[in-house]
């Protein structure tokens, strides 16, 4: 299983959809044929390259197209978090993979349900690290005052969520809402977790907020290029969603479509385990929001609510 390391460079990458380009594509539930129009539209959130993702999943969307009656499966490329919430919300699309800080409050606002919680790298958790360079005179969390500090996507858990969680815990002042940084105690970006550690490593940032899977090599070691500042472990990882308003019976389909793949499913577009095509997780299991909690408490705890899909 590869690592994850060549991430989206750009949300309003080409052919990536927000909610414009999902808006119509897909019927209104409730009619007579299954999944509103017949199709199931799958999305997958701008962690990698869109290229690199669409070899990954296309066993995915086979899967799906062979397992679910009556319906279609399209893979699609979403533009960032909130949109695949918005479409699944909107009836746009019916099945997602997204981080653990998007579910979560996808679920607590009932925009999405979480279905399936997905394993990587021999576990269910993960973690987070607040990092800078080796030769950076930041020795602590509390040295971050009034730095520049790079985030991944503002509704990522690693990458922004539980970073900003470490900050407040030294006793500093945290955005009002993720994604700005007014009312923080430093100067804040959001952008990928590749971006984040790329400008941490071009000087563009003092420290950068992300997940360990882009701040370890294949040991899960630390990489040679940062030093740890602190860290946070046991983050439920990433779940799939479905669209709130499916039916019981079209949530059991995409759930066992999952619940009941081959392994094959995890190896990619040219079948092989172990190659650069894998998918980053290797199996999933059912569950459910409760299983986010302690995500939804640390947002909570920081202040943060549904106020951020609409805060500019």
């Amino acid at each position: 299983m590869a690592k994850r390391r060549t991430f989206l460079k750009s949300a309003g990458a080409a052919g990536a959809v927000g909610l414009s380009g999902l808006s119509g594509c897909i019927g209104q539930f409730g009619s007579n044929q299954a999944y509103g129009n017949g199709t199931v539209r799958f999305l997958m959130s701008p962690t990698e390259e869109q290229e690199t993702m669409r070899a990954q999943y296309q066993p995915v969307e086979e899967r799906l197209n062979n397992h679910i009656e009556d319906a279609d499966a399209e893979v699609q490329f979403a533009a960032d978090y909130s949109a695949t919430l918005e479409a699944l919300d909107s009836g746009t699309a019916e099945v997602a993979e997204t981080g653990p800080f998007a579910a979560a409050l996808g679920a607590d606002t009932d925009k999405a349900e979480i279905a399936l919680q997905r394993r990587a790298y021999g576990g269910w958790t993960y973690g987070s690290y607040l990092i800078t360079t080796p030769d950076s005179d930041i020795g602590s969390v509390e040295d971050l005052e009034g730095k520049t500090i790079a985030f991944a996507d503002a509704l990522s858990a690693s990458g922004s969520l539980y970073p900003l969680s470490l900050l407040a815990d030294a006793g500093l002042s945290v955005p009002d809402s993720p994604g700005n940084d007014r009312g923080a105690d430093f100067s804040a970006s959001w952008s990928t977790h590749e971006q984040a550690l790329e400008s941490l490593l071009n000087g563009q940032a003092d420290a950068a907020g992300v997940g360990a899977f882009i701040a370890t090599n294949d040991e899960n070691e630390l990489l040679e290029e940062v030093e740890e500042i602190d860290s946070r472990e046991g983050i439920p990882r990433a779940p799939i969603l479905v669209a709130p308003d499916l039916s019981d019976d079209e949530k059991d389909q995409i759930v066992t479509a999952f619940t009941e793949a081959p392994d094959e499913m995890y190896y990619g577009d040219d079948g092989e385990q172990d190659t650069d095509d894998d998918l980053w997780f290797d199996g999933v299991r059912e569950r459910g929001a409760d299983t986010y909690q302690p995500v939804i408490d640390a947002a909570n705890e920081l202040g943060y609510g549904e106020e951020i899909f609409t805060d500019e």
